[in-house]
């Protein structure tokens, strides 16, 4: 009797396991698919600019 709930326990720990790993996996790999499909931002390049001298 011990041993059939004892396997049980083992068993819906893992379904429950299995599960989590499934779901955070499967989110891991959207986050990750998205942020390459996000469009980056471009820098922009500022060409540098004169500055009038400073007076003493």
């Amino acid at each position: 009797m011990m041993q059939n709930l004892l396997n049980l326990a083992m068993l819906a720990c893992a379904t429950v396991g299995s599960m989590v790993f499934g779901i955070l996996s499967a989110y891991g790999i959207l986050r990750v698919g998205f942020a390459i499909l996000r469009p980056q931002p471009a820098v922009p390049i500022e060409a540098n600019q004169p500055e009038p001298a400073g007076t003493l």
